[in-house]
């Protein structure tokens, strides 16, 4: 048995789930989401807590106890809170500007690099730091890993773009003396 599939998931005021077949729609403050579950699973709503439990001696569901279990809390989680991931814009002369509700990059390429926005996504630019918000969680990472594979950050001087919370790996320059 999974152990994160064994957990509850704690329904938030404001916040409903329903469950018809493979079809679970969560709605919220925020916003409404519909993803595709598994039915071979049992889904109980009990107030404001919602199980999941495996009944099938298959050893794969095991697998999609938890996987199932976490595409719920994390719609719930997005529609009620959002989701958020910052990148960092570091190099000399990197800039980045709004331009309605896409980006404009200038990241040591010849041409400025044009981000589109993407239904359901929220860009935004604050000085050399761009925001990608949304209910969607695997939107929001999937944004934010396209923006940050544009220009990847450069190990000697850290130049490029990458996560605010990430640790980039410096490497030491050559000194030229044997």
């Amino acid at each position: 048995m999974s152990r994160i599939g064994k957990k509850e998931i704690t329904i938030p005021a404001g916040v409903t789930v329903a469950i018809n077949g493979d079809k679970c729609t969560v709605t919220g403050p925020l916003g409404t989401l519909t993803k595709t579950v598994n039915d071979k699973l049992t889904y109980n709503i009990d107030g404001q807590v919602l199980t999941v439990v495996n009944n099938n001696q298959d050893p794969k569901y095991n697998a999609y106890h938890g996987l199932y279990r976490q595409i719920i809390n994390n719609m719930v989680i997005g529609v009620s809170k959002g989701y958020e991931k910052r990148l960092t814009i570091n190099g000399v002369g990197y800039k980045v500007s709004q331009k309605g509700q896409d980006l404009v990059l200038n990241i040591g390429f010849s041409h400025p690099v044009d981000v589109k926005a993407v239904d359901g996504i929220t860009l935004s630019c604050d000085k050399n730091e761009i925001i990608v918000k949304g209910i969607d969680k695997e939107l929001v990472g999937q944004v934010a890993l396209r923006i940050r594979d544009i220009k990847p950050v450069e190990p000697y001087h850290a130049y490029g773009i990458y996560y605010s919370d990430e640790t980039v790996v410096r490497k030491e320059v050559k000194s030229g003396k044997k």
